[in-house]
Parts: structure tokens; C-alpha cells; sequence
């Protein structure tokens, strides 16, 4: 018969054992999203210059996102184990078309602003939940992990509560479910040009274009863990068309005016059918620069006292997000270099930044005798 307290001490020790093999895991663990953190800063500040390149490539380009607000749990850098499946998903049907890493970061960028990486069902769409999900949204028909939505041509319910059609149609291209309608990623002319941010809302078309690039790091930090393929080089410096000192050199006097006083309504709050100064809408920021330089403009549809152009200069309208024939949603002043000011969201306010942002642009004249 076995000594009872040999068998006490065995079973401590076995138990201590696990104990020490447990806490030697989490530090693992631990350590290895560390790194992988670590070298996604290393290699920021690190540029190349090569032939073949996509700008913006730099891991963690931007920097100061908000920290990932998500469940500590089985999986990778503070993933629980159904966000890593998710995360999988896109990462496996990108690497699957050959896609470089950038492509698989701006993927992971969308899903985390859309669902946190999270298969949603929508109260709205009774059918989304008899497939299986992890979260519940309520925005229009939006459902699966890129909040796309059935009504807007994406797919059926049931396709788009799958992660491998949601990365699938968010891709696009030839091999894309939807023929370039809606558009994916690869039907995006360009869209290695863009920001990762600009490309993820070129698919999208979010009402809230700017928050995709705060979660650029943490997309790095996944898809390398997960077993991203080698980064492309980075391009060089293309800042230039982003900067915010937007020169006046060449115009005429009142395209300086205007540009001056849209300089001056920068920061200002959106306001929902606001007209004050830096208290304001679209149409009313837009109002409000015409009025300072003796130009009376409607309150909204603008563009109907002026004339469209294909060759936009420094103070023209930029009008976007088509509603009807000859009626968009947005609009703008334009400041060259593929860059607009506008009174954006409530989100951000009035500021300058990229056209491409929103869809379906066109560009007016309301000043006759041109710069």
C-alpha cells in the first residue's frame, strides 16, 4: 500500500509544478506581445527608400491611437479568443490572395473601428441572429465584422455573418463576391497611395472617415502575430500635400480672403444646422467664409450659384456624398493637393484634410473671373 504522506508530497508537487508551468506561460506571453509592441515602434522609426513601395508603410506611422479597450482573455495582445478568430479571418484570406502586409493592416484597422473585432448581429436584422456572433450592434442593417450592410449591396445576411466573406468582400478585386460593387480594397484605384486610413474609408465610406488611423499600431501588433508576411519598404516623405500651411502664392485677392478666413475657422465645433462662427454645419462654415468677403451665398445647395469645374482652385466648393441628381450630402472649400477644409462631423470639427475622405466628389466655381 503507498505511503498516504509520499502521496501528499507528490501531489504537491505536481501541483506546484503546473503552478510554476502557468506563470512561466504568462510571462511568455506577456513578453511576446511586449516585442512584438516594441518592434512595431522600431521599425516607425526606420524608412527605406526603394523602387517598389507603399507609403505610409511604416509600422506605427501616427502614433498617439487610444489604447485597445478590449477584454483581457485567451488570444493576442489582450484579444479574447473569438476576436482572435476574427482577426484570423482577415488575416488568413489576405496572405491566401497574396496580398502584402499593409493590406492585411488596413483590414484589421476597419474591424476594429467597425465591431472590435467582433461578429455582431443587429436588433435591426432578426435573421442575423440565428448564426452565430459575439456582440450586438443596432446601426441600420449593419451586421458581421465590417458592419457591412445587406441593403447596400454587400451580401445576404447569412454570407456576411461569416468573417471569411466579410474579409473576402472587404478585399474585393477579381476574386472579390461583388464584382467591384460595392467596392473593396483592391477596386480602389491606387489605394497603396493612400493613407491606411484614406484606404479603409475608401471602402467604408464612414460618416466618421478619421478614426480608422488610431488603431494603425495595434493592426501592426496583430497581423504580425499572427504571422504577417515581410513588410514593404516605405516610401519617402509624402507629407507635403498634407500639410496645414496651405499658401496663397498666385491667387487672386479674394482667393487669399478666403483662404485667410478659412484658416481662421479651423477647430471650430459642428454644430447640426449651426451658421455662427466656429458653431457651424458644412453649408454654414462654407457660408460663413463666402459672407466675410461680400459674397452671399444660400444657406444650403451652394453649388447652384456656381459652375462645376474640372480644375478646382484654392477656394473653390468641394461637394460630396451624392444624395440625388445634382444634391450632395457634404461640401467644402477646396485647398489643393488633393486636400479640403471642411466643418467634418461632430467628432473632429472643422479641419483640414484629405478629398478622397469622402465619395462622389465634384467641384464649383462661384468666383466668375477665376484666380
Amino acid at each position: 500500500m503507498p505511503d498516504p504522506g509520499l502521496a501528499v508530497v507528490l501531489v504537491r508537487r505536481r501541483t506546484l509544478v503546473r503552478l510554476i508551468g502557468a506563470f512561466v506561460a504568462v510571462v511568455a506571453l506577456a513578453f511576446a506581445v511586449v516585442a512584438s509592441a516594441v518592434a512595431v515602434v522600431l521599425v516607425g522609426d526606420h524608412t527605406t527608400t526603394a523602387v517598389a513601395c507603399v507609403p505610409g508603410a511604416e509600422a506605427g506611422v501616427g502614433g498617439g491611437p487610444d489604447v485597445l479597450d478590449l477584454p483581457t482573455g485567451v488570444g493576442v495582445a489582450g484579444l479574447s479568443a473569438a476576436q482572435v478568430n476574427v482577426a484570423k479571418g482577415y488575416v488568413s484570406v489576405g496572405k491566401g490572395l497574396g496580398l502584402p502586409r499593409e493590406a492585411l493592416v488596413i483590414a484589421i484597422m476597419m474591424s476594429l473601428q467597425e465591431s472590435s473585432l467582433r461578429m455582431l448581429a443587429n436588433t435591426n436584422v432578426p435573421d442575423s441572429f440565428n448564426y452565430p456572433h459575439d456582440g450586438v450592434g443596432s446601426d441600420q442593417d449593419s451586421v458581421g465584422s465590417a458592419q457591412q450592410r445587406p441593403a447596400a449591396g454587400w451580401g445576404s445576411v447569412q454570407e456576411l455573418m461569416d468573417v471569411t466573406y466579410n474579409a473576402k468582400a472587404f478585399y474585393g478585386g477579381i476574386w472579390g463576391p461583388n464584382h467591384g460593387s460595392p467596392r473593396g480594397l483592391l477596386d480602389i484605384p491606387g489605394w497603396g497611395s493612400l493613407s491606411k486610413g484614406q484606404a479603409a474609408q475608401a471602402v467604408q465610406v464612414s460618416a466618421f472617415p478619421e478614426l480608422y488611423d488610431r488603431w494603425e499600431p495595434q493592426a501592426y501588433t496583430i497581423v504580425d502575430a499572427l504571422g504577417g508576411i515581410p513588410q514593404l519598404p516605405a516610401c519617402t516623405d509624402f507629407s507635403a500635400a498634407s500639410s496645414s500651411n496651405v499658401s496663397d502664392d498666385g491667387l487672386s485677392q479674394v482667393r487669399q480672403d478666403i483662404l485667410r478666413f478659412t484658416k481662421m475657422g479651423v477647430g471650430g465645433t459642428y454644430v447640426w444646422g449651426g451658421t455662427a462662427f466656429k458653431a457651424w454645419d458644412c453649408s454654414g462654415f462654407v457660408q460663413w467664409i463666402y459672407r466675410q468677403v461680400g459674397i452671399e451665398l444660400p444657406r444650403v445647395e451652394q453649388w447652384r450659384v456656381g459652375r462645376m469645374t474640372q480644375a478646382p482652385q484654392i477656394g473653390d466648393l468641394v461637394v460630396q456624398n451624392p444624395q440625388g441628381i445634382y444634391n450632395w450630402g457634404h461640401v467644402g472649400i477646396y485647398a489643393g493637393g488633393g486636400m479640403m477644409y471642411s466643418a467634418l462631423n461632430p467628432a473632429v470639427g472643422t479641419l483640414l484634410h484629405p478629398i478622397d475622405w469622402n465619395s462622389g466628389t465634384a467641384y464649383f466655381n462661384l468666383l466668375d473671373g477665376g484666380p
